[in-house]
């Protein structure tokens, strides 16, 4: 019989507000990772900082914010109303603690619990706040939480407004660092949310005219586009559409009081749902849903009174209720758009009629796939059903009520023994591995029909669950994962190619990754060093001295589930797939699929480590 566990005073302890923050940050920002991915904590951070900033602009005070990040220290400043000085400590340090429990003060506030900036506090090495107001000054510094210094009043002639600088604590978000790509595109959606703002980083001025109709041209090229982008904007509510040439699938930006809601919720299903029926009435034709929403590029920004969203990271919204007396959201937003949206096709009878062909060509490609569509996914079934492909995991990408939804993760191998290593060592609650056969289908330039007929394409659609749109994805990190040599990186090509050509959403929501592995072991008996590069290894050499043992890793089947456990997991190293503004997705496709051998085989060689390595070693 097993020895009874003691339960007595002494296994109960309460942890203080910055201890528990620190045992337990995925609670507070979500995932920790290392500034691969948007959604990675030091982003949550700078994010919470600035929300409070915004949430001055908002109230009417405040029309510049300057952001500066040099290497890991992130410095937010607003000329807002400043911090009361005598709260200085107590609103960065004292758990419910704020001014936006008082609704006269925040009536359509981002953050209302009063946890942001603590979080920022305990998770940083060095946090220090500033405010300045009425001619006086109060700051504050701490390390991890802690007090360390502390200034009352001074005498001042700085303008009003908060300072908050900080850096995130390297022990907390290891080998990290700050994108500026995503900095900016976190900047960027604040300022398309809030006319009037300027917001400065690192001396470059970000401000919109056109709110959400800037963020649509900003995020697709207009060549792309069907027709010229509709945007309306009401009381508490703005939208902006258009539908694309090219895309398939739906993508949808959608926002509650300024807060990028990624997941969406209650106000993107209203806005789908509006367009919808508005579109049926207006044309006065049942149209099947899919067919209208078909290609569309959407956004939503609205304002509600104390939004309740369904985690920390405030990424989809839940409530239900516009407030203030105002009807449900799925109301207020559907009596908007019935309004405006078939008020303007009245008006705009040129787009009217491109978006009934564009509807109509959708439903005869619908009823063209139909059969082929049901065979794939009966196909999809029964392939899931015997584990042919998909080693999935326990947890999923949009399960909220799980801690670690954020860090779901699809590693796309190639061959059975490199998937037969990650999935050895993956961590079975948030990493599902997914095994290709040989080189994908080269799919450049053709139609959707290709997915469902190819195996391949038809099971991997399947796993992410994407076939009609980001809503259902699986995943938040979609990871291939191939050999550091040119076969694999032809199979990235051919993967990134499938992504642009019939899911493109993947890319831009920044859910596309490319898995860094190492090229070399260096090790004697004492010390293991795993080298990404060939200055890495050097410097690897350099250290240990003498004749270490160095292994050349020619494939991922050759590192053993011992060691890739490392690559997998805290360490991990992502490099995200990006798309660049300045070319359409046709021209990307056209540069790397075409026929334009010699330009792409320059680029390759010039742009790619691995081929680096390669030349160097040949």
């Amino acid at each position: 019989m097993a020895q009874e566990t003691k339960y007595t005073e002494d296994n109960i302890r309460s942890l203080d507000w910055k201890e528990h923050i620190r045992m337990r940050p995925g609670m507070y920002i979500g995932k920790l990772g290392d500034g691969s991915s948007p959604d990675d904590g030091i982003y949550i951070l700078v994010k919470e900082v600035l929300d409070n900033s915004i949430d001055e602009f908002v109230m009417g005070t405040g029309k510049t914010i300057e952001v500066s990040i040099q290497g890991n220290k992130v410095i937010v400043r607003d000329y807002g109303r400043g911090i009361p000085l005598g709260k200085v400590v107590d609103v960065v340090s004292k758990m419910n603690t704020g001014g936006k429990y008082d609704s006269r003060a925040f009536k359509k506030s981002v953050g209302l619990n009063g946890v942001g900036t603590k979080a920022v506090n305990a998770l940083s090495t060095y946090f220090r706040v500033e405010s300045t107001r009425d001619g006086k000054s109060a700051s504050a510094e701490f390390e991890k939480g802690n007090l360390t210094n502390q200034d009352l009043l001074e005498e001042t002639t700085r303008r009003r407004g908060t300072k908050v600088t900080f850096i995130a604590d390297d022990a907390i978000f290891k080998n990290y660092k700050y994108r500026p790509e995503y900095v900016i595109r976190l900047l960027k959606n604040y300022v398309y949310l809030n006319p009037g703002l300027t917001i400065v980083f690192n001396g470059e001025k970000y401000y919109s005219e056109n709110g959400l109709k800037d963020l649509l041209e900003d995020n697709n090229n207009v060549e792309d586009m069907l027709y010229p982008i509709i945007h309306l904007k009401g009381d508490d509510i703005e939208i902006a559409m258009t539908h694309s040439k090219t895309q398939y699938s739906e993508e949808y930006h959608s926002f509650v009081n300024g807060q990028n809601t990624t997941q969406g919720g209650t106000h993107q299903a209203a806005f789908r749902e509006a367009v919808v029926k508005t579109i049926r009435e207006f044309y006065g034709k049942n149209f099947d849903a899919s067919d209208v929403r078909k290609s569309i590029i959407g956004a939503i920004s609205i304002k509600v009174m104390e939004p309740v969203f369904e985690s920390q990271t405030k990424t989809k919204l839940g409530s239900t209720e516009m407030g203030g007396g105002l009807p449900t959201v799925r109301t207020y937003i559907n009596d908007f758009v019935k309004t405006k949206l078939d008020n303007f096709l009245h008006k705009n009878t040129v787009i009217a009629e491109t978006l009934q062909k564009k509807i109509l060509q959708a439903e005869k490609e619908r009823k063209e796939l139909s059969g082929i569509r049901k065979l794939a996914r009966d196909r999809a079934k029964k392939a899931n059903l015997h584990n042919k492909k998909l080693r999935d995991c326990r947890i999923h990408f949009g399960d909220t009520k799980k801690e670690d939804y954020l860090n779901t993760t699809l590693f796309i191998t190639e061959g059975d023994s490199a998937s037969g290593s990650i999935t050895k060592s993956r961590n079975v609650n948030t990493q599902a591995v997914f095994s290709l056969k040989g080189k994908p289908l080269n799919s450049y330039g053709l139609t959707k029909k290709i997915v469902y007929e190819n195996e391949e394409f038809n099971l991997l659609q399947a796993a992410l669950n994407i076939e009609d749109g980001l809503e259902g994805l699986r995943y938040n990190n979609i990871v291939i994962a191939t050999d550091a040599d040119v076969d694999g990186m032809h199979i990235r090509l051919l993967l990134i190619t499938f992504f642009l050509q019939f899911f493109p959403e993947v890319i831009k929501e920044g859910h596309l990754y490319i898995l860094e592995t190492p090229l070399f072991r260096v090790r004697n008996k004492k010390e293991t060093h795993y080298c990404y590069s060939e200055t890495e290894k050097q410097a690897a050499i350099a250290k240990l001295r003498g004749k270490p043992e160095i292994t050349r890793f020619k494939g991922l089947g050759e590192i053993s589930p011992n060691e890739f456990v490392h690559f997998i997991g805290d360490d991990i190293r992502l490099d995200p797939v990006m798309l660049d503004k300045e070319m359409s997705i046709d021209q990307m496709l056209q540069f790397y699929m075409g026929k334009n051998t010699p330009d792409r085989q320059k680029f390759i060689i010039e742009n790619l480590k691995v081929e680096q390595d390669l030349i160097e070693e040949s």
